[in-house]
């Protein structure tokens, strides 16, 4: 019997054009077949980090499933990271991936993650002081900038993956990697995430159901009445939210917010996050947009501020030349 994916996810790939983000590892092979069984059409993309023995094998195997499977397969050389490794071998990947996204028009990238991820990520970021949408940080699909996330393995552990790719003869590479505990998540992973899966695996599995439909409730305190290309404005039913909705949006803009920064965001009006985002509150309505700095004209200025548009966005409403369906989108709402 094969395994269930998730029905949300799975719907969301049916007639699209999607990547699939491989490496050859248990996870993404598992997929790579069950995805396959689903009858949905993908491609590949691979990063090559280099640092194994059997790196360039994996690369191989995924150009021989693609040849195979007559379907393409995208892979890189990363270059070798002294330091920071998984900060930037993860900005790295996904900068590999949207260049793929944006270049071949793909909608969804296709992710591993599955149940242990899931459970590593709610441990790291509780540690770590974290609301529930913060804790939640892994849905079956994410709104990216111009695509989606998605994550069909969710509900499914480590274990019955490599169980079903066992009963197939399917073959798959183990990265010796992921046990170096060095790394924080590997460290989650093999002193807490893993052995709770072990014991516990249905349990888990049925909280993380009920938290996420318990974050849907949370969250619907706010709508969103404006958006363009990097660009939103977002109208608060509940300004309790203001943090958790800025965390939202900036993660579909790439962009994850540290503890620090969403106190901040709680308690200002107006902030510039990482020297790239602002982040603004003007009565109930919520501006997130790039930070750009730009001479502005006197009268386009006096229209924001009569719209009471704060000034930190207006640098790019002004360049992307939107005040006029701004006006009107607010004044619809």
């Amino acid at each position: 019997m094969s395994l269930l994916l998730n029905k949300k996810a799975i719907n969301s790939l049916r007639g699209e054009k999607n990547l699939l983000a491989f490496s050859g590892g248990i996870d993404s092979s598992a997929l790579f077949y069950l995805l396959k069984e689903e009858d949905i059409q993908f491609d590949i993309a691979l990063v090559n980090y280099q640092i194994r023995d059997q790196s360039g094998k994996e690369e191989e195997y995924a150009k021989s499933l693609a040849k195979e499977y007559n379907i393409k397969a995208y892979t890189i050389k990363a270059p070798k990271f002294k330091n920071n490794f998984e900060k930037r071998a993860r900005d790295f990947r996904y900068s590999f991936f949207k260049s793929l996204i944006e270049k071949y028009n793909y909608k969804n990238l296709i992710t591993a993650h599955q149940l242990n991820d899931q459970l590593e990520w709610f441990l790291m970021r509780l540690t770590k002081g974290a609301g529930v949408v913060e804790l939640l940080g892994f849905a079956p699909i994410i709104k990216r900038d111009g695509y989606s996330i998605v994550r069909p393995l969710l509900d499914i552990s480590k274990e019955e993956l490599l169980e079903y790719l066992n009963r197939n003869g399917y073959k798959y590479f183990i990265d010796k990697t992921n046990s170096d505990i060095r790394y924080e998540r590997n460290y989650f992973r093999r002193e807490f995430s893993d052995k709770l899966i072990e014991k516990y695996r249905d349990g888990i599995r049925r909280s993380f159901e009920y938290l996420n439909r318990d974050k849907e409730i949370l969250l619907d305190g706010y709508s969103k009445i404006y958006s363009y290309k990097k660009l939103y404005i977002l109208k608060l039913k509940n300004r309790n939210q203001i943090e958790r909705v800025a965390d939202i949006y900036l993660k579909r803009l790439g962009y994850l917010l540290s503890s620090a920064q969403r106190e901040e965001i709680k308690n200002k009006k107006s902030i510039v996050v990482g020297g790239l985002w602002v982040v603004e509150v003007v009565d109930d309505l919520l501006y997130i947009s790039p930070y750009i700095k730009t001479t502005m004209p006197k009268r386009f200025k006096e229209e924001c501020r009569v719209l009471k548009i704060p000034p930190k966005v207006r640098g790019y409403i002004y360049r992307e030349s939107i005040l006029d369906s701004i006006i009107e989108s607010i004044s619809l709402d």
